[in-house]
C-alpha cells in the first residue's frame, strides 16, 4: 500500500510505541503476542478515524508525545484522560479531528488512567512482522525498528483519501478509569494447588500494583497466598491475564508482553472483558478480585462486543 510521511516526533514522551491488536499464532515459537494493553480504547480510536479495528496506533504511557503534522490526515485520541492542543488551542478527545500539514499537536500528561491511543486515518505503516505491526521492545521486533519512539522519528500512514465525517464517542461507553478496580476472574488451571485459605485470601484481599510492573505483567503487593505444597509446575502456556503465584505468595498478572510459557501455578485468569481496565491501571493503584463462571465471562464479553457493532 502507498504510504506518506504523516507526522514527525518533536518529543517522544515517556514510553510511546506502535501497537495493533497483537502477534497471534507464534507463541509456539516463543514469540509473545504484545499488542495494545487497552485493546478496547485502541479499537475505539481506530473506529473514530474510519480504520479497521486492528490498524496500528500509537500507545503512549503517562507522558504522551508531541508532534508536527507533515500531511493532511484524520486523528483521534482515546483511553486515559489528557489535554489535547492543536496549534495551542484546546480540543476534545474521544472524537476525530481533521489535522493539516504544519499543525503542531501537543498532548498533556495523562491525569487519569495510564495510557492513551492515537489513531491516524489509514493506520501507521511499518513493516508487518509475523502478521503484526506491534512493537515488542525486549526482542526489538515490530513497530519502528523495534524501539519506543525517538525525537525526529517520522511515521508514515497507509495512504487513504480522507473524507472527514465528525464522530464522537458517547460518554456511557468510555472506559471506567479508577485507581481502585474490581477485576473479574475465572478459576485458574492450577487452582487445586492452593489450599482453601489461600483461595479465600486471593478473593477477599485488596492488592496494590507494584512499581515493578510493566507491559509484561503487574506484580501485586498484599497478603500472601499459600500453596498446598509448592509453587512450581511443569512449564505450560501463559495467556493474557493469567495470574501466577510464585513461591513468595505474591500474585503476578501476566499481560501483553508476557512470556509464552511459565512454571508457576496459576490461581486464576482475568476475564477478557476486564483486561482493558488493567491496561489503564498504574503502580500504587489497587485491585480486588471477584470470581465469575466461564459462561458469565462469555456473556460479559458478548455484551462488550455489541458496543463495537453499534458504533460501526
Amino acid at each position: 500500500m502507498n504510504t506518506t510521511a504523516t507526522i514527525r516526533i518533536i518529543t517522544p514522551g515517556l514510553f510511546t510505541t506502535i501497537q495493533d491488536l497483537g502477534r497471534y499464532g507464534y507463541q509456539q515459537y516463543g514469540m509473545p503476542v504484545s499488542g495494545a494493553m487497552d485493546s478496547y480504547s485502541h479499537r475505539l480510536a481506530n473506529l473514530l478515524v474510519g480504520n479497521s479495528i486492528n490498524d496500528a496506533c500509537l500507545e503512549a504511557t503517562f507522558m504522551p508525545p508531541q508532534f508536527e503534522v507533515l500531511a493532511d490526515t484524520e486523528m483521534a485520541i482515546t483511553g486515559g484522560e489528557t489535554e489535547l492542543l492543536i496549534n495551542d488551542k484546546i480540543q476534545s478527545t474521544n472524537c476525530n479531528h481533521l489535522i493539516k500539514a504544519g499543525d503542531i499537536i501537543h498532548i498533556g500528561p495523562i491525569t487519569k488512567g495510564c495510557r492513551i491511543y492515537i489513531a491516524f486515518a489509514g493506520g501507521i505503516d511499518v513493516p508487518i512482522i509475523m502478521n503484526s505491526r506491534s512493537t515488542y521492545i525486549r526482542a526489538r521486533v515490530g513497530g519502528l525498528n523495534g524501539k519506543a519512539l525517538q525525537t525526529n522519528d517520522k511515521l508514515h500512514t497507509c495512504k487513504r483519501k480522507v473524507r472527514f465525517k465528525q464522530r464522537n464517542l458517547p460518554k456511557e461507553i468510555l472506559p471506567q478509569l479508577k485507581s481502585e478496580q474490581a477485576i473479574r476472574v475465572i478459576g485458574g488451571s492450577e487452582i487445586n494447588y492452593f489450599n482453601i485459605e489461600g483461595v479465600k485470601t486471593f478473593l477477599t484481599s485488596t492488592y496494590t500494583i507494584s512499581n515493578k510492573s510493566d507491559r509484561m505483567g503487574y506484580r501485586l503487593d498484599g497478603p500472601t497466598i499459600k500453596h498446598i505444597k509448592d509453587a512450581d509446575i511443569i512449564s505450560s502456556g501463559i495467556c493474557n491475564g493469567a495470574i501466577q503465584v510464585p513461591g513468595d505468595g505474591h500474585p503476578i498478572i501476566m499481560l501483553a508482553d508476557r512470556q509464552t510459557i511459565g512454571g508457576y501455578t496459576k490461581i486464576a485468569n482475568v476475564i477478557t472483558a476486564d483486561l482493558p481496565l488493567l491496561g489503564q491501571m498504574q503502580p500504587k493503584n489497587k485491585i480486588y478480585f471477584t470470581q465469575v463462571k466461564l459462561n458469565e465471562a462469555h456473556q460479559i464479553l458478548k455484551q462488550q462486543e455489541k458496543i463495537f457493532k453499534l458504533i460501526k
